[in-house]
């Protein structure tokens, strides 16, 4: 029996070793699954960074730190890739070997404990065969004295007869043979006993304990083999992860903010001349300078009249703003709005009323608040949103433009490329299928070269063209950077002549300033296609509607004559001065008195226009 119980404890031990492993295994296959969904997750994090193709994202990707940010997306690739290197390594060297491993061990183990128990039985039988030879002995020696004891009783008795007493005594002499076989029998299956009981508990019983024992060392040393290759397939792929790391701090250290800068320099330059100096204005002289219709218009009318160098006929006030609406701007009413005509209709009043002859402030005044106005920004807006746009792209500044036309004449010149190695490729093959008709007809290819050299001849002619576009841009840019540094030499070596063209400005006849008197002392510079396209500026938003109340003669500049009930468009409202300004059509825009119409202001259109004027 204890035997027995050892056996009982050694298959609960095994048991709980091969549970150990199963645990083990379990472990290790949660471990792959959070290795691979870590992978797939760093993959997908990398995958929504990356740049959209032909998106504007892969314009950013010229900067070194778009770059950086690019190649740590990519390292991070590769990152999940050794994660996944890790699961496929701990599922093919441990989850797969120890879960064959676990089923030989539970085939082993079972054959030990069925040797084992099968021992055991044997040796119980044993047990029991000699327990049942010795009560067979017993009992016939038992026998064999009670027949002995009736054979002496029966020969004792004189009253017995003879033949009772031979018969008991052969009874006795039989039970006596009977006890000595059983007795012999009872010795020969003790010694077959003692010696299956000697080769039990000192050879087959130790032999399959060792052969347990064995099974249960191999098994704790399988499981620290595994816990080490566990730990040494993390190790394998620490140096690649090291190396990932490595690279992202390269990408890091490659980041060069001056070239950066220097890249947004280049992307925004437009190439636009600066702003001159503004001239001192002298208010000591008899005759004040003032912006006046007769000043602004005969400049207007003297630059028609004078044609300037590079055969422009109109000046340039600002490469951004029409001159009908600079004009409008310098000159809108100042002074207090006439009051309404006291009857209700404006026919009791012969030329009804008029807005009073202000005073022209000066130009210094009207300029500063040409330069706050804030629905100018408008003229940006409609470069972005120009759509498409002209085919020569005149509708950017000279630096992009010339950039745009650059891209253009390579992008053409690549196509030119591709269609020449077709072609190329295709006499070839018409020669071999001369040199050897039966691999094919060589007048086959004929319409497809002919489709080649007309793609070629158009695409030459392309080329031609913003070839052209770009060498007028490009002298342009040169003139202008050539006519700046003359300039500047210039008024460096003759500061006495530049002084003296400001004072003959400013002591002019009639007190007004014109392009056409500067143009004198300074270097002409042609005027160019591309600032025509900012004359075209997109008008200011409407921002409701009005009524006329009265009619209204407007006979100052800046202003506009409405007549009564008339309904116009209102594009800036009354700030303050007792002015609003309105629209009749896109070519008729002005100043009327506040108290001459009613307004109906558009809400939504009012707070556009007031976030316009916070920019």
């Amino acid at each position: 029996m204890k035997q027995k119980d050892q056996f009982d404890n050694l298959e609960k031990h095994t048991q709980w070793g091969i549970d150990v492993l199963e645990k083990f295994i379990k472990f290790v296959k949660e471990r792959t699954e959070i290795e691979l969904s870590y992978a797939k997750q760093l993959r997908n994090l990398s995958k929504k960074y990356q740049p959209k193709k032909n998106s504007k994202e892969e314009e950013e990707y010229r900067y070194t730190s778009a770059r950086a940010f690019l190649a740590t997306l990519n390292e991070m690739n590769d990152y999940a890739g050794q994660h996944e290197v890790i699961s496929e390594n701990m599922t093919s060297l441990i989850t797969g070997e120890l879960t064959r491993y676990v089923q030989e061990l539970k085939q082993e183990r079972k054959s030990h404990f069925h040797d084992g128990r099968k021992a055991q039985q044997h040796i119980e039988t044993c047990w029991k065969q000699l327990e049942a030879s010795k009560r067979r002995f017993e009992r016939d020696c038992k026998e064999a004295d009670r027949a002995q004891q009736y054979f002496e009783k029966m020969d004792a008795d004189i009253n017995v007869t003879k033949a009772d007493v031979e018969k008991a005594r052969q009874q006795a002499q039989l039970r006596h043979q009977m006890a000595e076989d059983s007795k012999a029998e009872y010795s020969s299956t003790l010694q077959k006993f003692n010696s299956e009981q000697h080769d039990h508990y000192y050879t087959h019983i130790p032999h399959i304990f060792q052969k347990i024992q064995e099974m249960e060392e191999r098994r704790i040393v399988r499981i620290g083999e595994s816990m080490k290759t566990f730990a040494e397939v993390d190790r394998q792929v620490i140096p690649i992860i090291g190396k990932c790391l490595d690279e992202i701090t390269k990408a890091a250290e490659s980041i060069d903010h001056k070239n950066d800068s220097q890249l947004v320099i280049e992307a925004f330059k437009s190439g636009f001349e600066p702003p001159g100096d503004v001239d001192f204005e002298d208010f000591t002289q008899p005759m004040k300078r003032t912006v006046s219709e007769s000043s602004l218009s005969n400049s207007r009318a003297d630059g028609k009249s004078e044609p300037k160098f590079g055969g422009k006929s109109k000046g340039k006030l600002w490469p951004f703003i029409k001159k009908n609406k600079l004009m409008s701007l310098l000159t809108s009413p100042h002074q207090p709005p006439p009051p309404p005509p006291a009857s209700a209709s404006p026919s009791a009043v012969p030329n009804g009323p008029q807005s009073p002859k202000q005073q022209k402030e000066p130009l210094s005044h009207r300029f500063n608040e040409f330069m706050t106005s804030k629905p100018k920004i408008h003229c940006f807006r409609s470069l972005k949103r120009g759509g498409a746009g002209p085919e020569d792209f005149s509708n950017l500044p000279p630096e992009q433009r010339r950039k745009k036309l650059q891209q253009k004449v390579d992008e053409l010149n690549r196509d030119i490329q591709k269609e020449m190695d077709q072609r190329d490729a295709l006499t070839k093959m018409k020669d071999v299928y001369i040199k050897n008709p039966q691999m094919g007809d060589a007048a086959s290819v004929d319409h497809r070269l002919a489709e080649l050299g007309q793609n070629i001849e158009k695409l030459r002619l392309e080329v031609q063209k913003f070839e052209g576009w770009l060498a007028e841009v490009e002298g342009r840019l040169s003139m202008r950077s050539e006519a700046r540094r003359q300039s500047g030499l210039y008024e460096a070596q003759n500061p006495s002549a530049v002084n003296s063209c400001a004072q003959d400005r400013e002591s002019s006849p009639d007190g007004s300033y014109t392009e056409e008197q500067s143009q004198e002392t300074e270097m002409k510079v042609p005027a160019t296609d591309f600032d025509d396209e900012f004359d075209d500026e997109e008008p200011l938003p409407t921002i409701g509607t009005c009524k006329a109340l009265y009619t209204f003669e407007g006979q100052n500049e800046g202003t506009i004559s409405v007549a009564e009930g008339e309904m116009l468009y209102v594009i800036e409202e009354d700030k303050g001065d007792g002015w609003t300004r309105i629209r009749r059509n896109e070519d008729e825009e002005g100043y009327v008195p506040t108290s001459y119409v009613e307004v109906y202001l558009d809400k939504n259109a009012k707070d556009v226009y007031k976030s316009l004027e916070k920019i």
